[in-house]
């Protein structure tokens, strides 16, 4: 059986200009029934529509902060590194694979860019724009093999028939963005304890579906996360 191509945002060094990808994707795809490319960032936008030809699905993959100019504000102080090529290509990519009704799969930077490029918007920094209880540690002391906190899921959801119904999952955490007003195509379909959306989707779309947290650290001892990965690699099988 003929493998369906999932096309892989890549992370970018913007110190040495090197373009990579963490194995883990890779083999959390692979794994799920998947193959895999790595998508390059210096692209025009003539070729970037033919690569995109050339997939079945996206997956937009974790990394820096988003540059605040793209939500309309000036850099907080507690803003980290960002790169503009990346934003500039993803965002794009993200319309083509719109406009073509792929599959699309967003992972923690990739959930924020997903919903920034539909119109909505993210906190700069959690710690010091949201208000929250609990001070839940969005990016963990130790291994993103192991969860750290749980996420409550929306029932009659994409992320709970994935779980197999389940309304509260377990997840790790590694970032200090995240969304903050839903675009207006979008739903959350979860939340961390603190009330963080940890995941959207698009209800009217063949697959969309953008976690905060990083399943492709997990997928090998948790079922929900292998779960993730199997049903996006089959939307992508069409």
């Amino acid at each position: 059986m003929k493998k369906p191509v999932i096309g892989i945002t890549p992370s970018h060094n913007t110190d040495n200009d090197e373009i990579s990808v963490r194995p883990t994707y890779l083999r959390a795809i692979e794994a799920a029934g998947g193959l895999s490319i790595l998508l390059p960032l210096e692209v025009s936008a003539e070729d970037l529509k033919q690569l995109s030809g050339l997939c079945d699905g996206f997956l937009f993959s974790g990394g820096p902060d988003i540059h605040p100019f793209l939500l309309r504000e000036e850099t907080h102080m507690h803003c980290g590194n960002v790169s503009v090529a990346r934003d500039t290509m993803e965002l794009s990519l993200l319309k083509l694979a719109m406009e073509a009704k792929k599959p699309v799969l967003g992972i923690c930077r990739g959930a924020q860019v997903i919903n920034v490029g539909l119109g909505g918007d993210i906190y700069q920094d959690i710690t010091s724009q949201a208000e929250t209880g609990f001070p839940i540690a969005h990016k963990q002391p130790y291994s993103c093999c192991l969860p750290s906190h749980h996420v409550d899921v929306q029932r009659d959801t994409l992320l709970c028939g994935i779980a197999d119904g389940k309304t509260q999952i377990e997840v790790n955490s590694s970032h200090h963005q995240a969304v903050r007003r839903i675009a207006p195509c979008l739903i959350a379909s979860g939340h961390a304890p603190d009330g963080i959306i940890e995941a959207l989707e698009m209800p009217d779309y063949p697959y969309l579906l953008a976690l905060q947290w990083h399943p492709e650290y997990m997928w090998k001892t948790d079922t929900v996360s292998a779960n993730i990965f199997k049903s996006f690699v089959e939307a992508c099988r069409g």
